[in-house]
């Protein structure tokens, strides 16, 4: 045998330790664990964006600086800006209103009303994938040219109110009456590794022309016009890479009506209604112009893969100047009305009175024009003098088009007031939707509403809390009821289980549990006998309490007893002050969307619901409901453990009750989940039910589904429950749950904790 250790050693000296063939790009994949492992379960996720990439500290008070800040000083620098043009950019018609208005409308058109996800709350246009979106082209140059004011003010001012109070500066310059402006976004510091966006797979040709990443069947179902026709949940967009629908109509095709059929689910998926969806059209294509005077192929690669001396910007246009004249966008060259940054009713006025016919844009995307010679023309944007065509888009005809969207339009048309207040308020919507409880809301502008219901509004809350004493006795009330322990705990869990940090909504705090839809569930059924046991303690009560308290109260109260009986004397922490929801002031459709249709912490599949066969398992919507309840990996495996002993499933089955001593809080749920000496088997073919069966004997011991054996199988999960399951570990447990319990009950407490970073950990 030859020794060539001196040889390899040799010729390895020196060598980059990364090999080309190992650090992909054209030589090979990269070596990642989603690459290797595309199923996993990405538990990494729930310590995105933590404290440590915070730069300004987990101690920085972002309302108090928000607050000492000159507000007024802040929006004269902004409208000063908007009128004084760079070179390095040039705006349009010397008025940089339209461009920032469109980019506060695509970073807050991201928002879903299915998950919460999306929105400009953390400004996440900034960062991959949506800074690279093709529909966000030249966002960039947007947020480069507010930068010198973003510096001016600092950390007091975070990217997401500067952006969105931007567009309502630049709406006020060209005379809109704005409805409002609410501060108070927290900005993040990473990008999103989370969302899923799409099912389309991204490669570099398609940041530069989305019409070849168009593949409906994949997002979509049925055909146009069929009863089934739909949007893969949770997506609000047409296709990838878009806000809402391809402009040029579904594939580029230019039929209005099908544009319509796509709109309307685009915006309904984005929480808006028919009258705010013209009205956000309508009121956003009155201002500015399109961009299509390059074609798409001899554009640059967006920002997240431009070279490195572009310095952050994408979309580089080697064309004449690269922008101005020459700027390309979404393809489509022109605008809609003869005096772009003047807020009237011309757009509508135009697209209503003069017929429309297709043609191309030097860029060769499908657009429209008028077929009258003598309809009134537009200024060019850069060159004096020089009059253009108006322009239309296929998603513009669509409102013509449309039976239901043409009355609205028609309604608008006769009242331009009423078009004003409803596009000022759809706009206040569209920017503020993902905030969450206007308790949230900083500066003086805020506007709150009883007629806003997308506000979730709740009363006012009283000044006089109960005390402790009142506490004391409406716990000894609670336990006289012999209310279980599961059936109390399962109720205040239920209600403040709805929380989703995405867009802070749902939560304890209102009792919504107790109101339609959310006491229609079939998953709250359980809810149902408890809640009417709290009515009556709380008209028995001497004091002032909200059925929002005693509800979680009772949880606690089940909690105590459970960590008591276990032999731990632990007290459960609780803050009252929840105040009680009006049925009037609950959107019923919206809160729909909260229903779940998997429900990890309480066992719960909706029967409807294949979810192997949709190829989404259990344990990763398990997953994403830990992450938009903001929870930390220990902190949803101690809470798991912690509801399984004390059976919070919704049906009271015994999957995932590891234990003999139901109600008592106990760490058995991880003592028998890793017991070596047990081994699982599969019960069904689906791979949906298990059998926890005695290795010695073959005896069954427990039954389990996907969302219990996960805390056993997946690695990092496996780690945590080997601490809880430890001769050692059962305080720990015990503390750990008492302490998360505590937090998923105060998770949509923002009258209490004010302002939190999108994700602490």
């Amino acid at each position: 045998m030859t020794d060539n250790t001196d040889t390899e050693t040799t010729e390895m000296t020196g060598k980059c330790p990364f090999g080309g063939d190992r650090i992909g790009g054209a030589t090979g994949a990269p070596p990642t664990l989603e690459n290797w492992y595309p199923d996993r379960l990405r538990v990494e996720i729930l310590h995105h964006n933590g404290q440590s990439a915070n730069p300004l500290g987990a101690n920085f008070d972002y309302a108090k600086a928000f607050s000492e800040l000159d507000f007024d000083a802040l929006k004269n620098d902004i409208k000063t800006f908007l009128t004084t043009s760079k070179e390095w950019w040039p705006s349009d018609y010397n008025n940089y209103g339209p461009q920032m208005v469109r980019m506060a409308w695509h970073a807050a058109g991201t928002y879903r009303i299915a998950d919460g996800r999306g929105g400009a709350g953390t400004a996440m246009q900034r960062f991959a994938p949506i800074s690279s979106w093709w529909d966000n082209g030249n966002t960039d140059k947007s947020r480069r040219l507010l930068q010198p004011i973003k510096q001016k003010y600092g950390a007091a001012l975070s990217w997401g109110d500067l952006m969105v109070l931007t567009g309502n500066c630049a709406l006020e310059i060209m005379g809109l009456p704005t409805y409002g402006f609410g501060g108070g976004r927290l900005d993040a510091w990473e990008a999103d590794n989370a969302t899923y966006w799409g099912p389309e797979v991204w490669d570099p040709e398609t940041a530069r022309d989305p019409s070849a990443m168009v593949n409906r069947e994949k997002r979509w179902r049925g055909k146009p016009g069929d009863a089934d026709y739909d949007l893969e949940n949770p997506l609000a967009a047409s296709n990838q890479a878009l806000i809402y629908v391809d402009p040029e109509g579904p594939n580029g095709e230019g039929d209005p009506q099908l544009s319509a059929n796509d709109i309307r689910i685009t915006f309904t998926r984005m929480a808006m209604n028919d009258e705010e969806t013209v009205a956000l059209i309508a009121g956003g294509h009155a201002f500015g112009k399109s961009h299509g005077m390059t074609p798409a192929d001899q554009i640059g690669m967006p920002p997240e893969i431009a070279p490195m001396e572009a310095m952050g910007l994408g979309w580089h246009n080697p064309r004449g100047t690269g922008n101005g004249a020459d700027t390309m966008t979404n393809g489509i060259e022109g605008s809609w009305t003869p005096d772009p940054t003047a807020w009237d009713n011309d757009y509508l006025e135009n697209l209503f009175k003069f017929e429309w016919t297709q043609k191309r844009s030097p860029a060769g995307a499908l657009q429209w024009t008028p077929v009258d010679p003598d309809a009134p023309k537009t200024p060019d944007a850069h060159i004096a003098g020089q009059m253009n065509d108006l322009m239309m888009m296929t998603s513009d005809i669509a409102l013509k088009v449309d039976p239901e969207y043409r009355k609205v339009c028609e309604r608008f048309l006769e009242d331009f007031d009423l078009f004003t207040l409803a596009f000022s308020k759809a706009w206040y919507k569209l920017t503020h939707r993902d905030m969450g409880p206007t308790d949230r809301y900083l500066g003086p502008e805020v506007t709150v509403s009883d007629d806003l219901l997308w506000q979730d509004p709740l009363p006012p809350r009283s000044e006089q809390v109960i005390g402790d004493a009142q506490i004391a006795d409406l716990k000894a009330a609670i336990l006289a009821t012999g209310i279980s322990v599961s059936d109390l705990a399962y109720t205040a869990f239920s209600a403040a289980v709805t929380y989703r940090d995405s867009d802070k909504r749902g939560g304890a705090d209102g009792a919504r549990l107790a109101l339609a839809p959310q006491k229609d569930w079939h998953i709250n059924a359980r809810c149902v006998p408890v809640i009417a046991a709290l009515r009556g303690i709380k008209t028995e009560f001497s004091g002032d309490v909200s059925l929002a308290d005693l509800i979680v109260l009772g949880g606690c109260v089940a909690v105590e007893k459970a960590a008591k009986d276990a032999g731990i004397d632990a007290p459960v922490p609780f803050t009252p002050g929840r105040v009680d929801a009006k049925q009037e002031a609950t959107d019923e459709e919206s809160f729909e969307w909260l229903k779940p249709v998997i429900d990890g912490f309480r066992n719960f599949v909706d029967p409807d619901y294949s979810s192997i066969a949709h190829g989404v398992a259990p344990e990763q919507m398990f997953l994403d409901k830990a992450h938009l309840m903001n929870l930390s990996a220990p902190e949803w495996v101690a809470l798991t453990g912690g509801l399984r002993v004390l059976n919070l499933n919704h049906d009271g089955s015994r999957d995932g009750v590891f234990t003999d001593r139901v109600g008592v809080l106990s760490n058995d749920f991880f003592v028998n989940l890793v017991d070596v000496e047990l081994e699982w088997k599969k019960y069904d073919e689906n791979g949906l039910s298990f059998t926890l069966n005695d290795r010695a004997t073959g005896n069954v011991r427990f039954t389990a589904t996907r969302n219990d054996l996960v805390f056993g199988s997946n690695a990092q999960l496996r780690a945590i429950a080997e601490v809880y399951s430890s001769s050692d570990g059962h305080a720990r447990f015990v503390t750990d749950f008492i302490a998360a319990w505590h937090k998923v009950m105060m998770l949509d407490r923002y009258d209490i904790k004010g302002h939190q970073p999108y994700q602490t950990v």
